[in-house]
């Protein structure tokens, strides 16, 4: 499998430019060039940047210079301290991952899909001269598996579109389910060799959003440590969230442990059909939320670590800081350089 060089070890500007009010003040100080400078010290050599359509446009042609600012400003200051970025359209008129946002109509409506287009036609035209510095992801985790065969059709047809105006930038496409590492057999081969396929990890999911508010699923209150058997883990799943078993039935032939045998055997198909289509394979979020503790935390990220390095996966950690995953948090303060050392 094709190693991704210069995007192995990255961090998420999460809820900045996306999952925010859109307040000026937000947009303006919730990251500045300091931060950039400290995910630099930290020995990262990418950061991945979620934005939302709405930042960049305000109807359909209609761009928001201040937006797009914004995302320049954070380009620049990454070059600056020796960072490349992923631009990730974590929202796009018509489609969120998040059923709240109520975006709907991506699928169906041929007027969302040339918004969406035109869009990263936009993106490009300011953003390729920068080479292999930036990378465009082109939507934020598809949710729904039925959807698959026109997500392929219409990330082809983007991927088309933005070639003709970029073409060697490195480009992301992911899969159903979130993004699901099992989703991404049914990628569509690559048009080129400049395609990345993308998945994100938050499995085994009970512990990484375990006391989730979002998950109504998962009781607040519910709380469980990292490692564990597998069968303790699927016993619990199966009790509390068993449309969850499969990710960890993927694993259940190989692993005893939830520990880094259980992510190599997670990951090993996605690394084997990036290996026979010949692309580079990247994780564009895993995480765990704050309320876990600190030290499975730390357990949990150096079993993914080894996997990530044992197959030459790049990855970027969800995230920076706030939205309940912040790798900058008081809560990590006493494991933080041990996590880093892996990043």
């Amino acid at each position: 499998m094709r190693k991704w060089i210069g995007y192995q070890r990255g961090i998420n500007l999460g809820g900045w430019l996306s999952q925010c009010d859109y307040a000026r003040e937000h947009l303006e100080h919730f990251i500045t060039e300091e931060d950039i400078g400290i995910i630099a010290g930290w020995g990262a050599d990418h950061v991945r940047l979620p934005i939302d359509y709405n930042v960049l446009e305000a109807g359909a042609g209609q761009y928001v210079e201040e937006g797009f600012d914004r995302v320049e400003r954070a380009v620049e200051w990454c070059g600056k301290h020796g960072l490349n970025i992923v631009l990730d359209l974590h929202k796009a008129a018509g489609y969120s991952f998040d059923a709240d946002e109520k975006e709907e109509g991506f699928f169906e409506e041929e007027g969302y899909q040339e918004r969406f287009y035109a869009l990263w036609e936009e993106i490009a035209r300011r953003f390729a001269g920068y080479g292999d510095r930036v990378a465009f992801e082109l939507l934020n985790e598809i949710v729904d598996k039925e959807v698959c065969a026109q997500w392929n059709g219409i990330s082809a047809k983007c991927v088309s579109r933005i070639r003709a105006i970029a073409p060697n930038t490195k480009i992301l496409v992911g899969g159903y389910w979130n993004n699901n590492v099992m989703a991404v057999k049914d990628l569509a081969v690559p048009a080129d060799d400049n395609i990345v396929y993308n998945f994100h990890c938050y499995d085994p999911i009970l512990f990484t959003h375990q006391g989730a508010t979002w998950m109504p699923e998962i009781p607040e209150d519910f709380r469980i440590t990292f490692p564990k058997t597998m069968e303790e883990y699927l016993d619990v799943t199966g009790k509390i969230m068993p449309d969850a078993l499969s990710s960890l039935t993927e694993a259940k032939g190989v692993a005893g442990m939830l520990d880094a045998s259980y992510f190599e055997a997670l990951f090993s198909e996605a690394v084997r059909t990036a290996g026979e289509r010949n692309v580079m394979l990247y994780c564009g979020e895993y995480g765990v939320i704050d309320r876990a503790d600190a030290d499975s935390t730390l357990a949990w990220y150096d079993g993914i670590h080894q996997a990530f390095e044992k197959y030459g996966i790049g990855r970027a950690a969800w995230c920076y800081k706030g939205l309940n995953y912040g790798l900058s948090s008081e809560h990590l303060d006493g494991v933080r350089a041990q996590m880093l050392r892996r990043l």
